[in-house]
């Protein structure tokens, strides 16, 4: 048999793969450097905070309700909530141990009143 040795290697092929390479790295890069898409954002004047407090319901470990402070029952809550604006933001403050029945209870209360605006309270586990 006769086998000659490699005297040359063809590396424009080798060279043509790692030119593509480079350039899906430099352009996946540019994302992964900023986190996400640079775009130029319109500029417009800084709005005014609203006025309005959040409304805040508190659910205490017994199970009790109160709004702003005042206790109440789930009867009553609706009525309270009747008169006061849609856009209204609440808060809800529910202690760990209640009975998910009884937050659901209240989240339904306000989905059914048409509140959008509405935030759960928790705290950081740091």
């Amino acid at each position: 048999m006769d086998e000659k040795p490699f005297e040359t290697m063809n590396v424009i092929p080798f060279v043509d793969i790692m030119l593509v390479l480079l350039t899906i790295v430099l352009t996946t890069s540019s994302f992964i450097a900023s986190g996400r898409i640079p775009v130029n954002l319109p500029r417009a004047s800084k709005s005014v905070a609203e006025a309005n407090k959040a409304v805040i319901i508190e659910m205490s470990a017994a199970g009790n309700l109160y709004f702003n402070g005042t206790a109440v029952t789930l009867e009553s809550l609706r009525t309270l909530l009747a008169p006061i604006g849609r856009e209204t933001g609440f808060v809800i403050r529910a202690d760990r141990d209640i009975s998910l029945q009884r937050f659901i209870d209240v989240a339904d209360l306000l989905k059914q009143l048409s509140f959008t605006k509405v935030a759960v309270q928790t705290k950081s586990s740091n």
